[in-house]
């Protein structure tokens, strides 16, 4: 089978051949039809001191199952979040990470509406939303960031504010929903909101902190890392709160399933339609890995093996 990989540190992304890996226990063999690329794993290639595994969402028809697998046999179409190498035409994927995709869906809808979906959900609760609050979604071109968007929408908010790194976005923003769009870098993000949901992170941290209105709150479920301020919090009277799908994957499963179940619902229903930028070959790995470097996606970007 084909897998892509890389060398070193930033180092060019390339096909190699390699052989079908066999299910460990607790998983299933998967043969991607699609596979959805993330930031976390874009920044693991140049951040990471070590080669490590391209890994990611992926979604295809299960193959073979490890032992101990009882929720999935061979010819169901399954998506989930691979660990291990992702990136290629066979993954393996834990049972407990697998969620199986509808007849109606396409490979593409899966990895593009499943894992960034019940991020964007699952932050959104975490902000626990009242009917016709004002919230503020950074990143909100991206794959979760555009989710985001329609989510708090689609939960009553009365004002939706998305903040993208290029003007350019706007447009494509403003067509998921959003009244209003504000570019990072700019000095004034508008009239405070009453949530935040940030999935940036670093530099961008200390306006999320300043767009919530006294006594409001800011959720924070990105990689970028980053420090707030005490002070900051403490003189507004603000809350932050870190969300983490891992965990709610691992520690809620029913949470984890009732959240999915949503997502397919509002898939279901039209209500809920997440947007693709651009679908690229598995020997294109790497020029998909520079729109997401260079913050030009407008949606998900996906790998089609």
């Amino acid at each position: 089978m084909r897998r892509v990989r890389y060398d070193s540190p930033g180092g060019p992304l390339f096909l190699e051949e390699a052989p079908v890996p066999e299910p460990a226990p607790g998983q299933l063999l998967v043969r991607c039809a699609a596979i959805g690329v993330t930031l976390p794993v874009v920044r693991k290639v140049t951040e990471a001191p070590e080669p490590v595994p391209l890994g990611g969402e992926i979604a295809g028809e299960v193959v073979a199952v490890g032992a101990g697998v009882t929720r999935f046999r061979p010819g169901e179409r399954v998506t989930g979040l691979c660990f291990g190498h992702g990136y290629a035409d066979y993954a393996c994927l834990h049972e407990a990470m697998a969620s199986p995709v509808p007849e109606h869906a396409s490979a593409v809808d899966a990895v593009a509406l499943v894992r960034s979906g019940l991020v964007a959900l699952g932050a959104l609760t975490a902000a626990r939303p009242a009917p016709d609050e004002a919230a503020l979604v950074t990143a909100a071109a991206s794959g979760v960031g555009q989710l985001a968007v329609r989510l708090a929408r689609l939960r009553g908010a009365g004002r939706v504010v998305g903040a993208v790194s290029d003007p350019a976005k706007a447009d494509f923003v403003r067509s998921l929903g959003a009244d209003e769009v504000v570019v990072y870098g700019d000095e004034n993000w508008g009239e405070p909101v009453d949530y935040v949901l940030d999935g940036v992170g670093g530099d961008l941290l200390g306006p999320s902190v300043a767009a919530p209105a006294p006594g409001e709150r800011l959720v924070a479920y990105g990689s970028g890392g980053g420090t707030v301020r005490a002070y900051d919090l403490l003189v507004g009277a603000k809350t932050v709160t870190g969300f983490q799908m891992a965990r709610i994957a691992r520690e809620e499963p029913e949470t984890y399933e009732r959240w999915r179940r949503e997502l397919w619902r509002l898939f279901d229903e039209g209500a809920l339609r997440p947007a693709v930028h651009r679908e690229f070959t598995l020997a294109q790995a790497g020029r998909a890995h520079e729109v997401i470097e260079a913050r030009g996606n407008r949606g998900k970007v996906v790998l089609l093996p």
